[in-house]
């Protein structure tokens, strides 16, 4: 098993240089809903990392995360910003919400590239999410456009990153945190079930999901939501 990249306390020097390069995170995903794991995922790593803003990005059609129920990419979008606002080192793109089609995270980078010439991008996703990156459309291309901050998740898949190709391994950078044991399934299944989401996520967030009804229909139908972050 080949050794992997770790940022932890006084060993980001070493992994990380001073720059004075613009230092971008990337932070995609469904965010159904986003909620205070991934908050607490994107403001670790800016930390460590000397990020000087993190872009969260919703996906607009995922290819591989679709499922009955899902909320849609406007409401997704429209939660992401609640939730974020007040931070103002934290930004969101529409980029993928108004994208036709699926999105893909291969041109979501090579976007950001066009928008931030000249800047170093920092994908920031869990450690099982990094595990799957050869299944991505255009691995490689990723981890050339890229680094990829691999935050470790409860499930301990720290010893599995070395076991990646070579040329995407060298551009994972694991950063060993304590994180918050909340999932956006979880979250959807305790609304339809009619329990409490309270603590889970943002206020704001809640408010929104209520308002708008979301997650709500599957309480009537006994449907059960697929796993996702």
């Amino acid at each position: 098993m080949r050794k992997c990249n770790a940022i932890m306390g006084d060993m980001i020097e070493t992994i990380i240089h001073k720059s004075d390069r613009m230092r971008l995170g990337i932070m995609g995903g469904t965010f159904d809903p986003i909620h205070y794991g991934h908050l607490l995922a994107a403001e670790e790593a800016r930390v460590a990392i000397s990020l000087d803003r993190v872009i969260f990005v919703p996906s607009g059609s995922p290819p591989h995360k679709k499922y009955p129920g899902m909320a849609s990419a406007e409401d997704r979008y429209g939660m992401t910003l609640l939730a974020t606002n007040g931070n103002p080192s934290f930004d969101v793109t529409r980029l993928e919400t108004d994208r036709k089609g699926s999105s893909y995270t291969v041109e979501t980078l090579q976007r950001m590239k066009e928008l931030y010439p000249g800047a170093d991008l920092y994908m920031i996703t869990g450690e099982d999410a990094a595990l799957d990156l050869p299944l991505w459309r255009d691995p490689y291309k990723i981890v050339s456009l890229a680094k990829i901050v691999a935050v470790s998740r409860p499930g301990g898949y720290h010893d599995k990153i070395g076991e990646l190709p070579d040329e995407i391994r060298e551009s994972v950078l694991v950063l060993r945190t304590a994180l918050l044991d909340i999932s956006a399934t979880d979250i959807r299944e305790r609304l339809a079930s009619g329990r409490s989401a309270n603590y889970l996520l943002p206020d704001a967030v809640l408010a929104y999901i209520k308002k708008r009804g979301l997650y709500v229909k599957a309480r009537n139908t006994g449907q059960r939501y697929k796993n996702n972050e």
